[in-house]
């Protein structure tokens, strides 16, 4: 039975994490129109713009986290972060069914 429970919740930490990621980044403010005026995506933006003697560099993080905020997450991106939220779930779970002896 426990790992049913196991199953359960890296499955639903994976379709949490491919949800939640583009949402965060969009609050972030980086949006589809752009990054947003004020936000902590324009302090990054003008950090590496600073670092880098005038413009974004490609490839950057910044250029990665606004290809996302613009578009989403690609395919092999969508399956990195489901991946990630899977075994984040799997381990969750396994660290409450050691305290509780049940999940």
């Amino acid at each position: 039975m426990e790992y049913i429970g196991t199953a359960v919740a890296a499955t639903v930490g994976a379709g949490a994490a491919v949800v939640a990621v583009p949402a965060i980044i969009g609050a972030a403010g980086f949006t589809a129109a752009g990054i947003t005026a004020g936000s902590y995506a324009a302090s990054m933006m003008s950090a590496a713009a600073v670092a880098s003697g005038g413009g974004v560099t490609a490839g950057s993080l910044v250029a990665g986290l606004q290809s996302v905020g613009a578009a989403g997450l690609s395919g092999a991106a969508s399956a990195v972060v489901a991946s990630v939220g899977g075994a984040a779930g799997a381990v969750v779970s396994s660290l409450v069914s050691n305290c509780t002896g049940a999940v």
